[in-house]
């Protein structure tokens, strides 16, 4: 059997939509959610992207060939020249300035979540971690387009509009629909036992996610 990214996503069908179809993410799309749990939530994802950065660095480190030593490399680079720069530049919009980022203390959803992508890449190998990350990067280009689906979704005078703008914007589309094919030309190859334990990663990293929108609404440390 030939395996792919959607596979995944049918071995956890309900912590899927329950992470894509979340509270957290309801109100953001109806611009009812509270502006406290939005800057919550925006200042925990910087602590997160910190995090993410360490795991593609990680990647590098794994890589066993040239394309994978760039791959990993560009998906570095990308989040410490541009995804890093722009998320505190958003979050100057909603008065929280670098030193407040720099000062902020993890959640426990925040350590949950990013130390199970670094224990995942660190006792496996990069199919395993980009599986772990998965829910974070094709999941939000899902949610994306998921809202701009929804009739309860405001477009005019939506605090948040900006957020499901950048997530459902070209770039980011494209990549997540380039994360999906590398995953796919993976998934393809790996046994049934294999996509066991790919499934089991990807739906611990799906919970987790949930956590974090979680996170977000209790405004919880």
């Amino acid at each position: 059997m030939s395996y792919r990214f959607d596979d995944l996503k049918h071995a956890c069908h309900g912590d899927w939509r329950a992470y894509i179809e979340h509270d957290f993410v309801r109100q953001l799309g109806a611009g009812t959610l509270e502006a406290a749990a939005f800057r919550h939530y925006l200042q925990q994802d910087y602590l997160f992207l910190i995090h993410f950065a360490r795991a593609y660095a990680l990647a590098v480190y794994k890589s066993r060939n040239l394309a994978e030593l760039r791959h990993g490399f560009s998906g570095l680079k990308t989040i410490l020249d541009v995804e890093l720069d722009l998320h505190v530049d958003y979050c100057r919009q909603w008065d929280i300035t670098e030193d407040d980022l720099a000062r902020l203390p993890e959640a426990r959803a925040t350590l949950a979540y990013t130390r199970y992508v670094l224990d995942t890449g660190l006792r496996g190998d990069l199919l395993d971690m980009h599986v772990a990350l998965a829910p974070c990067l094709i999941g939000y280009g899902e949610i994306a387009g998921w809202l701009e689906a929804q009739p309860f979704t405001q477009r005019d005078g939506n605090p948040y509009g900006d957020w499901i703008a950048m997530y459902a914007s070209t770039a980011f589309q494209q990549a997540m629909r380039d994360e999906v094919a590398w995953l796919d030309a993976r998934l393809a190859t790996v046994t049934e036992a294999r996509f066991e334990e790919l499934a089991t990663i990807f739906r611990d990293a799906t919970r987790l996610e949930i956590d974090f929108w979680q996170m977000g609404l209790d405004r919880s440390l």
